[in-house]
This record gives C-alpha cells, structure tokens and sequence, in this order.
C-alpha cells in the first residue's frame, strides 16, 4: 500500500493584474490558510517521504508557509496539470517511497478523486471533496498499489479531506 496526500495551493493574490498566472503568490488570507494547513498536516500523523509541486509561485508560498524547510521536487509538468499527467510523474517517481505528498492546482487535483476513488469505495469524504476542493484543501488516499508506477484508475480510497474552513471557520467562504 501507498500513502498519496494532496494539498491544493492557498489563496492567490490577484491585487496585480500584471502578474501571469505562474507569477501570483498567495493572499494573507491564503498565508493564514496555508500555515494553519501545514500545522494539520503535521498533526495528522503521516510522515511524507517526498513532496512533489507545481513550481508556480502560489504553490511554493504554500509550501513554504506550510512545510517550511521540507525539500520539494518541483516539476512543471504539475503546472495546471491534468490527472493522467500527475500519475505519470507519480509513476515516475524513484526510490520507491511509502508516502508523497502532491500540492498543485484545479481541476486536476479535484479529477484525482474521480479517477483513484472506485465507486464501490466511494464514502462521506469522497461526496464532501467532490463538491468542492478549495484552496489549501488536504486529502489523503490510501492505494492499493506496491509500488508507484502501479498507480491506474480506481486503486485508491479517500481517508482524510480537510479544508482550512474545516479548522477555523473565519477562513470559510466569503460573503
């Protein structure tokens, strides 16, 4: 069995318009977001061996807010990337490691859930991530796979899903 956790990047700052995609850190709201996530996160009991990222800026402030001095494997193929190119380069990845902690962006970590999650395992994590992953968002699979280049459709079981709305209700939707 391997471990997966997913965390989606924190709140963007769009206060610059000049700024590309690529180039847009996070809000304070995402700061306070991301911090409070990465102390669930440490909380949570999982130890993640490797922690692969989009190099987009908001995902590494999210990282380094979040898991500040942890080393991270930045691959641009994660970059806004679509779920059967996030298990490429999970398949990909080597040195075998139990658990791999993945942060990037929407819809393709949502899809992830879509496309590891059987209907016959879906539970009440599943129907709550479904209708919505929003930023700062952590969910953790358990796969049925020995090793990871195994990774395919359905092999895997939602276990945990955390928003930071979840862990103080100030970071909750916006009126």
């Amino acid at each position: 069995m391997k471990i997966l956790g997913i965390l989606r990047h924190a709140k963007s700052d769009w206060s610059d318009s000049r700024k590309a995609d690529f180039e847009r850190g996070l809000n304070e709201r995402g700061k306070r977001g991301a911090r409070l996530m990465g102390e669930h996160i440490a909380h949570h009991g999982i130890r993640f061996d490797r922690i692969a990222a989009s190099p987009a800026q908001r995902v590494k402030d999210t990282l380094e807010s979040a898991l500040p001095g942890r080393d991270v494997h930045y691959d641009r193929r994660l970059y806004l990337a679509s779920t059967d190119t996030i298990c490429e380069v999970l398949s990909e990845v080597d040195g075998d490691p139990r658990a791999i902690l993945l942060s990037g962006h929407n819809p393709g970590l949502q899809d992830m859930l879509f496309t590891l999650v059987a209907p016959n395992a879906e539970n009440a994590l599943f129907d709550e991530a479904k209708v919505k992953f929003p930023t700062a968002s952590f969910a953790v699979y358990e796969l049925d796979i020995d090793k990871w280049s195994d990774i395919r459709p359905e092999c895997g079981k939602l276990v945990h899903f955390a928003r930071p709305r979840d862990l103080d209700a100030s970071l909750g939707p916006e009126d």
